[in-house]
């Protein structure tokens, strides 16, 4: 779409300050950033790799308020962490073509599985403060965040609800688990960023416009996720679900 840049960039200015909220509280705000960055003209390869930037910045930006509010359990992170960049590096090579309206309606049924897991809590009796993983969780777990990193590093859309799904299992409130997605979410989005740079995958003048906003938005919701709690993030997420996955069902 040919309008100037300056409007190009305070509309993803604004866009990015509001799935930077979204994105932290429960997730699926690239559904919302990929369709304006098409929509300004932009290639959808070249969509996918710019919309990390943003990603990038607003995680950095939450990773620092949850530190601060002592909300990030770092052991867990770090074992999250390694097998979702590998997963993610894995993803974000795939020369797969996959059918748009076919993927859409793979991540509108993986979103109503979240909705449902999130809504019956089959763990919220065995919610505790630490997680103690025996051998065969933490092997649940790699593999988990493996195909995880995976299916991030190929579009990042959604990622969010499988991460949130993956520690739910495990009895984290969703304070906690946000603070261990939005970390897992930075390493691997800047592997994955990697090889978009690499490919020259990325406008950077649009990235780092919807990077200012995402940033802003991530801030914003660090400080709204520890205030709230467990119970108030557990309907924003519900309902974040249900939206996109109708919207992505019925268009």
């Amino acid at each position: 779409m040919s309008l100037p840049f300056a409007l190009q960039a305070a509309a993803l200015f604004a866009i990015g300050a509001f799935t930077g909220v979204v994105n932290v509280l429960a997730g699926g705000g690239s559904l919302l950033t990929l369709p304006l960055l098409i929509f300004f003209g932009l290639p959808a390869t070249v969509a996918n790799g710019t919309n990390r930037v943003g990603i990038v910045f607003q995680s950095v930006t939450a990773i620092g308020g949850f530190r601060r509010q002592k909300m990030l359990p770092v052991g867990l992170a770090l074992l999250c962490t390694a097998p979702a960049v590998a997963g993610s590096l894995l993803g974000a090579r795939l020369a797969v073509d996959i059918d748009d309206a076919l993927f859409q309606r793979i991540l509108a049924l993986i979103m109503i599985g979240v909705l449902a897991f999130m809504v019956l809590d089959p763990m919220k009796k065995h919610r505790i403060e630490e997680v103690h993983f025996t051998p065969l969780r933490t092997g649940v777990l790699l593999v988990s965040f493996f195909v995880i990193g995976i299916y991030g590093g190929f579009v990042q859309a959604g990622v969010g609800f499988l991460i949130i799904t993956g520690l739910l299992a495990h009895g984290l409130d969703l304070v906690r688990i946000n603070a261990v997605k939005v970390f897992v979410t930075l390493v691997f989005t800047v592997a994955a960023l990697s090889v978009f740079v690499a490919h020259s995958q990325v406008d950077w003048p649009m990235g780092l416009a919807l990077a200012a906003g995402n940033a802003t938005g991530g801030w914003i919701g660090t400080r709204v996720a520890v205030k709230k709690g467990h119970d108030w993030i557990k309907k924003v997420v519900s309902l974040t679900v249900l939206v996109f996955a109708l919207k992505l069902l019925f268009g």
